[in-house]
């Protein structure tokens, strides 16, 4: 099969090639997903578990990438619950081969199954940030009706689910980002927006949930926006700062076959909408996932027509 692999943690990106692979096998409980959509997070290639296995051994090349939308092709011993030929899409494992190749192993409980009338490229695009959206606001935020939500990078491809999410569950959402950002976060959903390069974020006021994915500075100044009883939610690694009467929580998104159909189910009644912004071939994928400008959405890999 044709799949995408890294080999070198320091080049990054760059260092991404289209190479032959063979199909793999699906272990216990397994199936193997006949990928037509894969998602990609640049910042995976950060993460440990993109280089080395469970153990800490040496696993490249590997193939990165860990959304994706596809039909099952084969099963594991003991698998239950999904079938040959049903559409699915979600999340796979960070320690295993991951979804930019034609063929992926993945947990059957990682996966859900996608209603005909989503298209394979929505369905990748919604793993990650649907689920860290998810978990961010209701899970971790306890978010309630009539509360206020602090969305940075709302523009962005978890951010715009976040805001829709927080606007459905009845919250008022103000919404960063730069300058350019600021319709794409208003459609969205977003009530207000701080343009973070030439307004003062903390004019905001106190807010209940503060939903961080930058880090650094802008956190240590959002963790003073929080009221009390309130929480700073951050997917930004572990936080340098935590409200004087709130709570802080870092966490890592974890597969949820009932969240993804919670999911996918506002995708079709209309109440959420993708960020999609490049839909590129996996044979211009390197290309694709190397812009030369910044990109605008998440870009999205469509493995087969």
């Amino acid at each position: 099969m044709k799949a995408i692999v890294v080999t070198d943690q320091a080049a990054g990106m760059a260092g991404m090639r289209l190479v032959e692979r063979p199909e793999p096998e699906p272990a216990l409980n397994d199936v193997v997903v006949r990928v037509h959509a894969s998602g990609f997070t640049p910042g995976e290639l950060t993460w440990p578990s993109t280089w080395t296995d469970r153990r800490g051994r040496d696993r490249t090349p590997s193939i990165p990438g860990h959304e994706l939308a596809g039909v099952v092709s084969a099963l594991g011993y003991g698998t239950t619950g999904l079938s040959v030929g049903q559409r699915v899409f979600g999340l796979t494992d960070w320690n295993r081969d991951g979804t930019l190749a034609e063929y992926a192993a993945v947990e059957a409980r990682n996966l859900a199954p996608l209603p005909g009338d989503v298209d394979f490229t929505v369905g990748a695009s919604l793993p990650i940030s649907g689920l860290t959206g998810w978990q961010g606001l209701f899970v971790h935020g306890r978010l309630q009706a009539g509360q206020s939500v602090l969305v940075h990078g709302a523009a962005g491809g978890v951010g715009s689910i976040v805001t829709q999410l927080a606007r459905e569950a009845g919250a008022h959402v103000v919404a960063t980002g730069r300058s350019a950002d600021r319709q794409t976060a208003l459609d969205f959903g977003a009530q207000e927006f701080v343009d973070l390069d030439n307004e003062t974020l903390e004019d905001v006021g106190g807010v209940d949930l503060v939903f961080d994915v930058i880090g650094g500075e802008i956190q240590k100044r959002s963790a003073g926006l929080v009221r009390a009883g309130g929480t700073l939610v951050t997917i930004a690694g572990p936080p340098e700062a935590r409200p004087a009467e709130g709570r802080t929580v870092d966490f890592v998104v974890e597969a949820d076959r009932g969240q993804l159909r919670e999911v996918v189910q506002r995708i079709r009644d209309g109440r959420l909408r993708t960020n999609i912004g490049t839909v590129a071939a996996l044979d211009d994928a390197v290309a694709a996932l190397n812009p030369t400008e910044r990109a605008k959405g998440k870009t999205i890999i469509r493995v087969r027509s």
